[in-house]
């Protein structure tokens, strides 16, 4: 079995053991006591996605506004925002990154509350920030991030529902475990995509974050063009490349954003794009010349952890279907260190 496979259906158990082993006890009463006025969080890459859903899930549920650090501000000019005031977070899979990590030590300097989320406690960021929650997935061998990625996001969702208790958490294992079992037909159809040189990822709300991924999955393994959008952001301009058989992923599990995703469908249908549907309403799917169906009792606040997964699956089995190395994509590695 290739190494990514593994790690894609490891993700149930990676959750269940985050769930049930992270104390978040002394972290949420810094917080309390700190009471900041917002977030920033520094990240690169796939921990970067991570992020975009952490500014949804703080600002819908805590009403805390969550702004993305810019690392090269505080490495390559040597300025330092002012973020006393702030949560600062750095996510990191390997907590190597040197300019993430200078975000947390400046921040430190500045009398923030600073937590790091990485999956090696031993880790440079992890001993900087002063808080730290462990993803304990053990080790990640392919190079494309998957049940890290996961795990970053139940990480962010965990501080959430510790802040502010939600729904659904305690199922989170068995509705990623359903649907890695849902996915698995998406090799029975990959071949069509086999030539394919470019697609578009299409998300809002949450699931923003889940069309950045599934894209950045898409050029790591697959090699090709693929772009990723907001709802909103593609109706203004980016829609008018959309020709006959473009392929389109639409990410539209239920909740606020479906309607809003049914009506793009449906836009697209008449543009005669290829919409690759993830989700869990009839109604979204049956524009789908394939669809990538979700459980049906997936929170909203919770659907990137699923919505990602058939992302994911589609990625592998189409670089697969086009000959490439999916544990070892070239050109790139497991760490890489920006400054």
């Amino acid at each position: 079995m290739l190494h990514i496979e593994r790690e894609i259906n490891e993700q149930p158990d990676v959750i269940r053991r985050l769930i049930k082993e992270t104390d978040l006890d002394k972290l949420i009463a810094a917080i309390r006591d700190f009471d900041p006025t917002f977030v920033m969080i520094a990240a690169r890459g796939t921990s970067d996605n991570a992020a975009r859903y952490a500014q949804y899930s703080f600002g819908i549920h805590l009403k805390l506004p969550v702004a993305l650090a810019t690392p090269s501000v505080h490495t390559l000019y040597g300025a330092q925002p002012i973020v006393s005031r702030a949560l600062v977070i750095g996510i990191s899979q390997s907590g190597s990154s040197l300019d993430v990590r200078q975000v947390i030590e400046d921040a430190n300097q500045q009398g923030a509350l600073t937590l790091s989320i990485t999956n090696d406690e031993e880790s440079p960021l992890a001993q900087t920030s002063q808080f730290h929650i462990p993803l304990n997935c053990g080790e990640e061998i392919s190079v494309a991030a998957t049940k890290t990625y996961t795990a970053e996001l139940t990480a962010i969702a965990l501080l959430v529902n510790a802040l502010q208790p939600q729904t659904g958490l305690d199922k989170l294992p068995e509705l990623v475990s359903r649907t890695i079992q849902s996915s698995e037909r998406i090799q029975d159809w990959i071949q069509r995509y086999r030539y394919a040189s470019h697609l578009a990822v299409i998300g809002r709300g949450y699931n923003y974050a889940t069309a950045y991924e599934i894209s950045l999955k898409v050029k790591e393994l697959c090699y090709i063009t693929s772009e990723e959008y907001s709802e909103a952001d593609f109706r203004h301009g980016p829609i008018a490349v959309v020709q006959d058989g473009f392929p389109v992923i639409a990410v539209a599990p239920q909740g606020k954003t479906l309607p809003l995703m049914q009506d793009l469908l449906a836009d697209l249908r008449t543009k005669n794009a290829e919409c690759l549907v993830i989700s869990n309403d009839d109604g979204a799917l049956s524009y789908a010349m394939y669809p990538m169906p979700l459980p049906g009792d997936v929170p909203e606040w919770l659907s990137p952890v699923t919505a990602v997964i058939p992302g994911q699956i589609f990625a592998m089995q189409l670089a697969l279907s086009m000959g490439h190395k999916v544990d070892r994509p070239t050109g790139l590695t497991k760490v890489t260190i920006t400054r």
